[in-house]
C-alpha cells in the first residue's frame, strides 16, 4: 500500500515555552529527512522574530519549516486560519512521503488540528448580551453558580473565574440542552483525519523556569527593544493583539516610560513563567501524550522511527 492510500502521520512535538522544542525538533526532523509545521501562535506574524523565539536562519537552512511569517501582525489570525494553512502543507507533504513534524506550544491549535474545531450551536447574541450584563454587575460568581446547577461536567472542567468559557458553556446548554463536554467528546471519537505521535517534552520547574530566564535575557542582548520600536515605527498598533503578547507588551510599557528596562525584564520573566504553567497544565491533562526530558535524544529518535516504521505511539527505553 502506497503512503497516499494512507492517512499522514504527524510526529507533534509540544510542551511548555523555554523547554527546547525547537533544538530538538531540528534535529529530530534532520535525522529523520523530515519537515517542520510550526504551531506556535505568535511566529506566525512577520517581524516578530526575537519575542517570539523563531528558529534561526541557521535552523530553518538545516531543516524546512512551514507556516512562518504567514501573515502582518495587523492581520486577524486564528485556529479556523491556522487549519487553513497547515492543512495543504501536511498533504502536499505526505504525498512526497516525507515526515512531518508539528512543533509549538499552542494547544489549541494542535487540538484544532488533530481533532478539526467544535463548532457547538451558533452564538445567541440576545443569550450573550445578557451574560455580559450579569458579568458586569454581578461578575463571574453568580454565572459560574449558574453553570453548577445546570451542567455540573462543564464546571467541574472550567474555572469559576473563566468567564468567556462560563458564558459560553452556559449559552450552549441553553440553544442545545446538553453539556458543552458532551459534545466535545462525541466530537473527539469523530473520524480522525491523521494519524499521529505526541511528544511531550517536560523539565523540573526550577530548570524550565531558569531556562526561561536565560531566554528572556538573550532575548533582550539580540535586540528585542529596538525590534518592537522597529515594529511601532512601522505603524502597527501597540494595542494590537500581536503586540500584546509577552515580551512585546512589556517593552512597549518601558518604551512610553511606565517601566525601566530592569523592570520590564523582570516582568516579562514572571509573566512567562505563569504562561509556561498554563501551557504544562494543558499538556499534562493529555492522555495521549509521551513524555520525555529533552536531553532523551536516543529515546526520542527510537519513538519516532517505530512510529513511523510501525505505528507505534509509544515510549521506548
Amino acid at each position: 500500500m502506497s503512503s497516499a492510500d494512507l492517512k499522514p502521520r504527524l510526529i507533534v512535538l509540544a510542551g511548555p515555552t523555554g523547554v527546547g522544542k525547537t533544538e530538538l525538533a531540528v534535529a529530530s526532523a534532520l535525522a529523520a529527512g523530515g519537515e517542520i509545521i510550526n504551531a506556535d501562535a505568535m511566529q506566525v506574524y512577520r517581524f516578530m522574530d526575537i519575542g517570539t523565539a523563531k528558529p534561526s536562519a541557521r535552523q530553518r537552512a538545516q531543516v524546512r519549516h512551514h507556516l512562518l511569517d504567514v501573515v502582518d501582525p495587523d492581520e486577524p489570525f486564528n485556529a479556523a486560519l491556522y487549519l487553513e494553512h497547515a492543512m495543504p502543507v501536511i498533504e502536499a507533504l505526505h504525498q512526497r512521503s516525507s515526515p512531518i513534524f508539528v512543533v509549538g506550544g499552542t494547544g489549541l491549535y494542535i487540538k484544532a488540528l488533530l481533532g478539526g474545531l467544535f463548532d457547538g450551536p451558533r452564538a445567541d447574541e440576545a443569550l450573550r448580551a445578557s451574560y455580559r450584563k450579569a458579568l458586569s454587575v454581578h461578575g463571574p460568581a453568580p454565572l459560574y453558580e449558574e453553570l453548577r446547577r445546570k451542567d455540573e461536567q462543564a464546571a467541574r472542567r472550567i474555572h469559576p473565574r473563566d468567564a468567556v468559557r462560563i458564558m459560553r458553556a452556559l449559552e450552549v446548554f441553553e440553544l442545545s440542552g446538553q453539556s458543552i463536554i458532551e459534545q466535545h467528546q462525541r466530537h473527539n471519537f469523530a473520524e480522525r483525519r491523521y494519524d499521529y505521535l505526541k511528544i511531550g517534552l517536560m523539565l523540573d520547574r526550577p530548570s524550565l523556569f531558569e531556562n526561561i530566564g536565560r531566554r528572556c535575557d538573550r532575548m533582550i542582548a539580540e535586540g528585542l527593544v529596538e525590534e518592537v520600536r522597529r515594529l511601532l515605527a512601522m505603524g502597527y498598533a501597540g494595542s494590537s493583539k500581536p503586540l500584546q503578547s509577552l515580551g512585546y507588551r512589556h517593552i512597549i510599557r518601558h518604551l512610553d516610560g511606565a517601566h525601566d528596562l530592569p523592570d520590564a525584564i523582570a516582568a516579562i520573566k514572571g509573566d512567562t513563567r505563569r504562561y509556561a504553567k498554563r501551557q504544562m497544565t494543558w499538556f499534562g491533562a493529555d492522555p495521549e501524550m509521551v513524555w520525555f526530558r529533552p536531553e532523551e535524544r536516543d529515546a526520542i529518535a527510537k519513538t519516532v522511527s517505530s512510529f513511523l516504521s510501525e505505528g507505534g505511539p509509544r515510549r521506548l527505553a
